[in-house]
């Protein structure tokens, strides 16, 4: 008789994850804020790549998009390092803000953080609802 011996099978060695990421969400309510960062698609979008190069993060394109008379603008930043994108309702004083940025060359967390911050302090929301997502 043959002796027998269970055969267990060794996994495969799971690769680093090199593409981390941060993810910072905010609905912002309540926002007294320049009324141009509302409503104006051409200022609204200076305004944020301006504060992404602030903050030391990559634009690679943007687009920007007006509602019209009194309407709110949605807009998005690329960056090299992932996107930034913001949606106003000037009508009820609120703005979607979403930054999100992968680690894969270097950290950029406080990149992203220092871009989410200082787009959430110009809109000055007095009712803000943050949200923080660690991407792996």
């Amino acid at each position: 008789m043959k002796n027998l011996q269970s055969v267990v099978p060794i996994p495969a060695p799971v690769p680093p994850r090199h593409a981390t990421g941060l993810h910072l969400i905010g609905d912002l309510y309540g926002c007294l804020c320049d009324s141009r960062l509302m409503l104006d698609a051409a200022h609204l979008e200076s305004f944020c790549k301006d504060r992404v190069a602030a903050a030391g993060l990559t634009t690679v394109g943007s687009l920007f998009h007006s509602f019209g008379e009194g309407g709110g603008v949605t807009g998005v930043v690329v960056l090299a390092e992932s996107h930034l994108s913001i949606h106003t309702w000037p009508e009820a004083g609120y703005v979607t803000l979403d930054v999100y940025v992968c680690n894969y060359t270097e950290n950029n967390r406080p990149k992203a953080q220092k871009l989410f911050d200082d787009l959430q302090a110009a809109f000055n929301p007095a009712d803000p609802h943050l949200h923080r997502v660690d991407r792996a």
